[in-house]
């Protein structure tokens, strides 16, 4: 059974940074697609950042492009999302997501396994 378990989100002041982390079950992270989303309230869902499953190959949005970095730890059978320099505008409910039907997934519809979910907010 494949499970998603996200964890460390958090209230952070602007500028500061925090560490999102993904633990895999039921499926190895170097075997399928990952990719991070976040959805504000009154906003669609939007695709942060993904990693192809063959070469670990990262790829991300113009919105958190330089700021976040996804990686993925293989003996840990975890995926993170390093959030850097974060902004009001970065506040929204962050999910990690897996699919294991290509390499590189980019369309949230097409992921087959989510993360319940975790709030991060940027205020001051």
């Amino acid at each position: 059974q494949v499970q998603l378990v996200e964890s460390g989100g958090g209230l952070v002041r602007p500028g500061g940074s925090l560490n999102l982390s993904c633990a895999a079950s039921g499926f190895t992270v170097d075997s399928y697609a990952i990719g991070w989303f976040r959805q504000a309230p009154g906003k669609e869902r939007e695709g942060l950042s993904f990693m192809r499953s063959t070469d670990g190959s990262a790829y991300y949005t113009n919105s958190v492009r330089g700021r976040f970095t996804i990686s993925r730890d293989i003996a840990k059978n975890t995926m993170y999302l390093q959030m850097n320099n974060l902004k009001p505008e970065d506040t929204a409910v962050y999910s990690c997501a897996a699919s294991g039907r290509y390499s590189l997934v980019t369309n949230a519809v097409i992921y087959d396994h989510w993360g319940q979910g975790t709030q991060v907010t940027v205020s001051s």
